[in-house]
């Protein structure tokens, strides 16, 4: 279980987490949502030591996490939004690297990177250099090396950013089956599908604060889980209904072309942001 309290992170006179309070239960895959600037990616840095909270801690099954605490800091991996890979090396030779920063065994780091290797579907691969692999190979590799020395906790900051569909689709059913195995995934991402499609529960976040954390569904059925999307000389503009009769009666008065659709999580972010921008 991941605990945070009043986590606040100031840098000068800004403030880019404000007292975020929010736990995180055990083999929980959990999104953190927000536009750029939001917090996320300040939060998810204090969750791997690498920035340290002006206020606040942070508690992992309820032991105090700082950079002292190295039993508890190998609970948790980190996959960041860029490549910070060697491009000269294999992925053999990334998993080795690796497996020996953590004082790993040299057979255990040949045994784990087969499993792992094979269960990401590289194995073929394994003798091409990083600058060879394509995007969504260089993130399955990341994956890889994340989960070489067999964490609790996994921290993905926009984990498909830059992926095509179908490599975002086969990143999404590994992430799953790493879920499935009681692995507890927290989750940064742009890509609103992505949210409602892997976690079970997501926090809104805005300037630093946490504005709401409930299920995607919720958000959704909260706006109105019946859309529709009216074009009418050059101008577009979506509705929403809680009840499908409601959004047909609508529609059936509209002049101009319409789109009746169920309502996604990525609907409900945007009327959240829009809120905000008036407030």
């Amino acid at each position: 279980m991941i605990v945070l309290k009043n986590l606040t992170k100031k840098f000068d006179q800004f403030t880019a987490v404000d007292s975020v309070n929010m736990t995180i239960e055990t083999g929980e895959f959990f999104g953190l949502l927000g536009l750029n600037g939001a917090g996320k990616t300040t939060t998810i840095g204090m969750l791997s030591t690498l920035l340290l909270p002006t206020q606040g801690e942070i508690f992992i099954d309820g032991e105090l996490l700082t950079r002292k605490r190295t039993d508890l800091k190998q609970k948790i991996s980190v996959i960041t939004q860029e490549y910070s890979m060697r491009q000269d090396m294999n992925m053999d030779e990334i998993m080795e690297y690796q497996g020996r920063l953590y004082y790993m065994p040299k057979k255990e780091i040949r045994k784990r990177s087969e499993e792992l290797l094979e269960f990401c579907g590289l194995i073929n691969d394994r003798r091409k250099t990083v600058r060879k692999l394509s995007g969504g190979m260089k993130r399955k590799l990341m994956v890889c090396r994340a989960l070489l020395t067999n964490p609790e906790i996994l921290l993905l900051d926009e984990p498909t950013a830059g992926m095509d569909a179908v490599s975002r689709r086969q990143m999404w059913n590994l992430l799953k089956q790493l879920n499935g195995k009681n692995l507890t995934i927290l989750l940064t991402t742009h890509y609103m599908e992505e949210a409602e499609h892997l976690c079970a529960r997501v926090a809104m976040m805005n300037h630093g604060k946490i504005e709401k954390i409930s299920a995607p569904q919720d958000f959704i059925d909260e706006l109105g889980r019946f859309a529709v999307d009216e074009t009418e000389e050059g101008k577009a503009a979506t509705y929403y209904f809680h009840i499908k009769e409601e959004a047909l009666k609508f529609a059936a008065q509209i002049n101009g072309s319409f789109k009746l659709r169920d309502t996604t999580l990525e609907d409900a972010f945007v009327e959240r942001a829009k809120k905000d921008e008036i407030r």
